[in-house]
């Protein structure tokens, strides 16, 4: 009974041959699952880094520096494209950009035709002269009155334009004091001011006379013209220094003395003038037959 149990349990030639050749057959099975195993991750690594790695450009395609010889194999001059980073691609045609529209050109409108010079202008009335004339308020531009001291005094309105010029005349002047009219300023010169003065200068014989200007500017101006005769018919021309028809009109007294107020309104370019004659036609009086002025008003 013993040798039978220790005969069954106890490991014969046989048995143990068979253990021994299971036990390498398990150790190759693992060696060999271990090994795929490995591999396997080995392909999964390799193929996640070739996924998000960015691949190398091509040997050829690579920039090369400036002055670097050219690669042999590569055709050169051809044109090249431009690419976002501005770096010239050779071999590329150039991309095809969509021109620029061209810039509008907004018309300018002609320059304006050189200003036409202002139309010359001429008109005369008579008026009656006022009992007393304020030469303050009607010479707002400028005013001249004569006599007041002498045949040779010349008051003139204080800071006025000096657009009234008298320009002589033929004859020797004289002043009187017995005008039937008064004449009075606030703003004068040489004399500030006068409240009443009846004063004017004359010039006796036929063809003597006075002869005044008025410097136009292209603006429409009037002029107030105070003058007389006594015992003699004066006549009195008014014309532009443009050219064009004289105005034309008489004053005349046989008898005794004769006042008038000639209103001229007229217009000349710049620096031209408007010309006035008064002057002896007829004497009446061998002795003096004469023509007199007392004052001129611009405004």
């Amino acid at each position: 009974m013993a040798d039978d149990q220790v005969r069954r349990i106890g490991p014969g030639p046989s048995g143990g041959a068979s253990t021994r050749l299971a036990r390498h057959r398990q150790r190759r099975r693992r060696r060999t699952i271990v090994s795929l195993s490995a591999l396997t991750g080995l392909v999964v690594l390799v193929s996640y880094l070739n996924l998000t790695a960015d691949p190398a450009p091509p040997a050829e395609d690579r920039a090369l520096p400036p002055g670097a010889p050219t690669v042999a194999g590569r055709p050169t001059g051809l044109p090249g494209e431009v690419t976002e980073t501005g770096v010239a691609s050779p071999g590329l045609r150039p991309r095809q950009r969509t021109p620029s529209p061209a810039p509008s050109v907004t018309p300018t409108s002609p320059p304006a035709a050189n200003p036409q010079p202002p139309v010359p202008m001429l008109t005369v009335t008579e008026a009656e002269v006022p009992a007393t004339v304020d030469l303050t308020t009607l010479g707002s531009r400028d005013w001249v009155h004569w006599g007041l001291r002498g045949p040779e005094t010349e008051i003139r309105k204080r800071g006025g334009s000096l657009e009234i010029r008298d320009e002589g005349g033929r004859g020797a002047r004289g002043s009187i004091d017995t005008n039937p009219e008064s004449f009075r300023w606030r703003d004068g010169t040489p004399v500030g001011s006068v409240g009443g003065a009846m004063s004017g200068v004359y010039t006796c014989g036929v063809g003597n006379g006075f002869r005044l200007a008025v410097v136009g500017n292209g603006e429409l101006r009037t002029v107030h013209v105070f003058a007389g005769v006594w015992m003699a018919r004066g006549r009195l021309d008014v014309r532009l220094s443009t050219g064009g028809p004289t105005r034309t009109l008489r004053l005349e007294d046989p008898h005794t003395s004769h006042t008038a107020q000639w209103v001229v309104r007229f217009r000349v370019p710049r620096d031209e003038k408007l010309l006035i004659s008064w002057v002896v036609e007829q004497a009446f009086n061998s002795g003096c037959g004469n023509v007199g002025l007392q004052a001129v008003a611009l405004r």
